[in-house]
């Protein structure tokens, strides 16, 4: 995968870091994009794996810290593009541990957070394979503070949900009990969205959520290609449609939004000025509470 006369090993700082053994399946997080953001552990993971089986939204840079000789199998799952069944990459991956490879599963964002890794982890698990899980910063915390978004801010909400915008099928999610989201959390952090954002509106709106409330969608965040939109419950599919604001994104619901008016730092670094200071309107200094 790497050239070999290039490759460089990443030198980890002095600590007694696990070993993959062969035989063992590591499921591990690689964050939301950056490469910055993976864990120590994820590197240290790289660095001894023979196999890689790894989930669309891992960058080649991610990759590159891969040894040369790691063989790297694709097993993204993208919504409306040709996919690999979730049931075969399962299993690809307790046909290789048995084989004695040293695997490591590598998914975007969190394994456990809408990342079918606890799927994986139990089918390992029922074929008797030894497996390790390493968490990683999820989209929907991450990719926001990427934003300048906390998902959490104590003028705002004392509650924030995640949620999934479709089901296994790639459908919208029935399951969900919209209106009892709509009343019992201030914040609303939606993945895989995009699709069935309409709807998702629809609900949210007919459960009380105001359309005047503020919107944002994070499109490829933490990464060089990372869009924001800042809209409307009322107005988000028009002004995504408009915007080209596409999959991959996670929305955000919220007053907590607006907190990007103070911090969206990627803007202050770039030289601008923060547009509001006090966006939630408050009257008086954020130190004083």
């Amino acid at each position: 995968m790497t050239d070999s006369h290039t490759y460089t090993a990443p030198v980890l700082p002095g600590h007694n870091w696990p070993t993959l053994e062969p035989g063992w399946v590591w499921l591990c997080g690689a964050g939301p994009g950056d490469p910055g953001l993976l864990t120590v552990h994820a590197v240290n993971a790289l660095m001894q794996a023979d196999v890689i089986v790894h989930d669309a939204l891992v960058s080649p840079e991610i990759l590159s810290w891969a040894r040369p000789e790691a063989e790297v199998i694709y097993a993204g799952k993208r919504g409306g593009k040709p996919s690999a069944k979730q049931r075969d990459i399962s299993l690809k991956l307790v046909d290789l541990a048995r084989d004695g490879k040293r695997v490591l599963r590598l998914k975007g964002g969190d394994p456990f957070v809408f990342g079918r890794g606890g799927e994986e982890g139990q089918t390992l698990v029922q074929h008797g394979v030894p497996i390790r899980i390493i968490p990683g910063i999820s989209a929907g915390i991450g990719g926001l503070a990427y934003a300048g978004i906390p998902v959490t801010h104590r003028d705002v909400n004392q509650s924030v949900t995640f949620v999934t915008g479709h089901d296994q099928s790639g459908n919208a999610t029935g399951s969900l009990d919209w209106p009892a989201i709509a009343r019992g959390s201030q914040v609303i952090v939606i993945y895989m969205g995009m699709k069935h954002l309409d709807r998702i509106r629809s609900e949210l709106i007919a459960a009380g959520r105001g359309e005047d409330e503020p919107v944002a969608i994070t499109s490829n965040a933490t990464t060089p290609d990372q869009r924001v939109l800042e809209t409307t419950l009322g107005t988000c599919v028009e002004d995504a449609d408009r915007e080209g604001i596409g999959a991959p994104a996670i929305i955000c619901v919220g007053l907590a939004v607006l907190m990007r008016q103070a911090l969206d730092w990627q803007a202050l670094a770039a030289g601008l000025e923060p547009r509001n200071t006090d966006p939630l309107g408050r009257g008086r200094p954020a130190e004083d509470r």
